[in-house]
C-alpha cells in the first residue's frame, strides 16, 4: 500500500457516521487538492470497504460516484447510516 492511498484510507476514516464528503474533500486532506481522480483509484483499491468507509465518499454534485461493492450497496449503506441516526 503505498503512502497516498494511506492517508486517503485516513482522510476517509475521519468522515463521521451518518455523513458524506466529496472526492474532492478527500483530496484536500491528503494535502493534493487536485488529486481527485487518484482519489477514487486508491478508494477502488480499498482492501477493507467496511472498516475503511470509502462509501461516505461521493461527487461534489451529491451524486453517489462508484463503490468498490457496487452502487447500490453504497446507496443501502449511506441511508442505513442515516436511519440509525434519526
Amino acid at each position: 500500500m503505498s503512502q497516498f492511498q494511506k492517508a486517503v484510507y485516513k482522510a476517509v476514516n475521519r468522515i463521521p457516521f451518518g455523513q458524506t464528503r466529496s472526492y474532492q474533500w478527500v483530496a484536500r486532506k491528503t494535502g493534493r487538492p487536485k488529486a481527485v481522480r487518484a482519489i477514487g483509484e486508491a478508494l477502488k483499491k480499498n482492501p477493507f470497504p467496511f472498516a475503511i468507509p470509502c462509501h461516505r465518499v461521493i461527487r461534489k454534485d451529491k451524486t453517489l460516484g462508484g463503490y468498490i461493492l457496487g452502487k447500490e450497496l453504497k446507496k443501502k449503506l449511506l441511508n442505513w447510516e442515516k436511519n440509525i441516526l434519526s
